[in-house]
């Protein structure tokens, strides 16, 4: 434990145990920013950080496949504190050694602690905090901390293993049979007939990172997904700098640029879906084979931005394709064979390694067995409040980014919002807020935490009776809308008898 952590701590209700004001749960992007912040605002507040991996990054840090990068530009998805300097699409490499600036010139590092994997938190009316259990991974030591706060920071998803459906005959493949999120460090790829299956982000990334190295790379697809071709990047920026203006001058003009756009391709969407379909069907085509079959394998049977739009730097899984390196199969899987994939349609596709880029599953609050006096709490059965908070539930915040803007946009909104929150119940000289629906609340009509007319990626659909449930009028809304954002959470009233304050 860092010395700065002891000077700052004091024995919890049971002797010898640690408290802390605030315990932030994960060492990511979301993490580091509310580390960040709280340094800043609340720079006497004790605190730190507890992740159950070995490094800091989370999603960057567990995820090693061929390619990995961002789907997202780096001036929204950076932070708005830290001036992004590079390409708009960063590799996992570079996204870690830009979080590593953010430890080292904050000193963050004192405040976190690894393979602290988290398991229960109970919260204690009487004692009025929560007591939080631990096991130190590498080493199977059981460690307890007690927090006035709990700010839930772990992202939204399960980092051990991703989510690969069961298709019949698996047990006979012959071949290896791996998922992105959990990628080997022995497998060799050189010469080896490859599918991949899948067509998202992961899939499209992974493709172009692997094609020259083995024999030939095939994308296989139960449905078509929509894609953005920009070129790696920003023309703004690139002038910007030229003029010698401040990075975080840079920074700060460009972010905005990127979130006007993104808002405009938003409102297409919206208004004129059809449109943008068009749009973005026709801006791949130049980049395919000719004679290309764009409507089979690049034409969804849904909106656009009704899932995530993919970004193809430079529109590199094309030029795949057009190399005769890779390619694209669109259709079900009747089954696994000893030698490969059958399909419904009656093809076979041989296969020396099945990929399966087929998403994750969702993690609601860390898989983290929550209590209150010793009764579970089920998030489902809650309502939450902005997205951030829930029902019932006191002294603890969850960051959860937007689906069609960059996570870290809210994750900043949310570290805002808590901060202040933490500087009201000063203000009030109280030590406990829990969101609680008002008299003119009981009857609104609750709704799932996302609308699936709105945004229905598959892991959403597998697990959205897990999550909270959100109402039909503010508070009670999971808005999922920057714009919005961030000029309703600054302003968003803390007396409007939603929070209950003790």
């Amino acid at each position: 434990m860092s010395q700065a952590v002891q000077e700052r701590g004091t024995a919890g209700g049971d002797q010898g145990v640690e408290h802390v004001e605030v315990l932030i749960v994960g060492a990511g992007i979301s993490g580091i920013g509310a580390a960040y912040h709280l340094t800043q605002e609340h720079p006497d507040r004790r605190f730190v950080v507890l992740d159950a991996l070995d490094g800091f990054g989370g999603t960057w840090w567990t995820h090693r496949y061929p390619g990995v990068r961002s789907d997202s530009d780096l001036f929204t998805f950076g932070y708005r504190f830290k001036p992004w300097k590079g390409a708009p699409l960063a590799s996992a490499e570079e996204i870690l050694k830009y979080l590593a600036e953010v430890i080292e010139e904050n000193d963050l590092d004192s405040r976190i602690r690894y393979r602290h994997k988290i398991t229960a938190a109970d919260w204690s009316a009487e004692e009025r905090r929560w007591t939080v259990e631990a096991t130190v991974v590498d080493t199977g030591e059981e460690v307890r901390l007690t927090t006035d706060f709990l700010w839930m920071c772990g992202g939204y998803y399960r980092h051990a293993e991703g989510y690969t459906p069961t298709w019949p005959g698996m047990e006979d493949f012959e071949g290896r049979i791996v998922h992105p999120q959990t990628w080997p460090e022995d497998i060799e790829l050189g010469g080896k007939r490859v599918v991949v299956i899948g067509s998202g982000a992961t899939a499209a990334t992974l493709i172009p990172a692997i094609a020259s190295e083995c024999a030939h790379a095939t994308m296989l697809q139960r449905s078509p997904t929509f894609f953005f071709i920009r070129p790696n990047s920003n023309e703004l920026a690139d002038t910007l700098r030229e003029l010698d203006i401040p990075d975080e001058w840079t920074h700060e003009i460009v972010r905005r640029k990127v979130v006007h756009d993104g808002n405009l391709i938003t409102k297409m969407a919206e208004e004129s879906p059809e449109e943008l379909r068009a749009f973005l069907i026709e801006t791949i085509r130049e980049h395919l084979p000719p004679g290309f079959d764009v409507e089979r394998h690049f034409n969804p049977t849904y909106r656009p931005w009704q899932q995530r739009i993919a970004v193809l730097p430079d529109g590199d899984l094309f030029a795949a394709m057009r190399e005769g390196a890779a390619s694209v199969v669109t259709d079900q899987i009747d089954s696994f064979t000893p030698t490969g994939i059958r399909l419904a349609s009656g093809e076979e596709l041989e296969a020396d390694i099945v990929i399966t880029a087929t998403g994750f599953d969702l993690s609601v609050l860390g898989d983290i067995a929550l209590s209150i006096d010793g009764e579970k709490v089920d998030p489902a059965d809650t309502v939450t409040y902005r997205g951030i908070m829930f029902t019932g539930v006191p002294n603890m915040a969850s960051v959860f980014g937007y689906f069609r803007a960059s996570w870290t946009l809210r994750a900043d909104l949310i570290s805002d919002f808590v901060c202040r929150l933490l500087a009201h119940l000063d203000e009030r000289g109280a030590t406990v807020v829990t969101p609680q629906l008002r008299d003119e609340d009981r009857d609104m009509v609750l709704g799932p935490w996302v609308d699936p007319e709105n945004f229905n990626p598959g892991y959403l659909m597998r697990s959205m009776h897990l999550m909270p449930k959100q109402g039909d009028r503010d508070p009670w809304l999971m808005l999922h809308d920057y714009a919005m954002e961030k000029d309703l959470l600054p302003q968003a009233d803390l007396e409007d008898g939603a929070l209950r304050y003790e």
